[in-house]
């Protein structure tokens, strides 16, 4: 098993989503704040609940982690997972509570949803329905876990959702990927699209 670094940044869902792993198979992980562990990390997942500018700001207040994140990830091609807030950071800017700058890996835009139906509630909360829209080897068609008040709209969407219109549900170019369910609470569709995750060679 290839060493993965959990980012710890101060954001909310860290043990939940370390427990989620380590059932999924992982033995070699850190859950770090540490830029260094994270430079040598064959894996890198970004955990993330709550507001978006709170938590890219959280992120950027780490020394060195977002050089050490681009160097492994966008330079090195190191397999990365970002989950929830930690899958919108990837975009260029979210619009919560003003706009705010991510890490801008994907080529898009966080937005506040804005169902087709009164009867859609905002959050988007509870098991829905994850539609692939290509052949992604780790995010098939199945049943995840939503809790989110924002999606993410742009580029490089590989699966949608239904909240009184289409929401993404997983974005991924080339080792990225990134998914706006919990895997950790989605039960056996998350477990395994962990698994998944750990043995991806792309």
């Amino acid at each position: 098993m290839s060493a993965l670094a959990l980012i710890d940044y101060g954001a909310g869902n860290l043990h939940s989503v370390e427990n989620a792993l380590r059932a999924a198979g992982a033995t070699d992980l850190a859950v770090t704040a540490d830029p260094d562990v994270v430079a040598k990390a064959d894996r890198i997942v970004l955990p993330g609940v709550g507001a978006f500018g709170a938590c890219a700001a959280a992120l950027r207040a780490v020394p060195g982690m977002v050089e050490a994140m681009e160097r492994r990830v966008r330079r090195d091609g190191t397999p990365f997972l970002g989950v929830c807030v930690g899958m919108q950071l990837m975009a260029e800017v979210g619009e919560e509570l003003g706009q705010h700058r991510g890490l801008g890996w994907m080529r898009g835009r966080v937005r506040r949803l804005e169902p087709g139906t009164m009867d859609a509630k905002v959050p988007h909360m509870g098991w829905n329905d994850v539609v692939p829209s290509g052949d992604h080897p780790l995010v098939p068609a199945g049943e995840a876990y939503f809790l989110h008040s924002y999606a993410y709209e742009g580029e490089d969407v590989i699966a949608t959702s239904d909240h009184a219109g289409r929401v993404t549900a997983a974005i991924a170019r080339d080792t990225m990927l990134g998914v706006q369910f919990h895997p950790e609470k989605s039960q056996r569709y998350g477990l395994a699209m962990l698994e998944r995750f750990l043995a991806w060679r792309p």
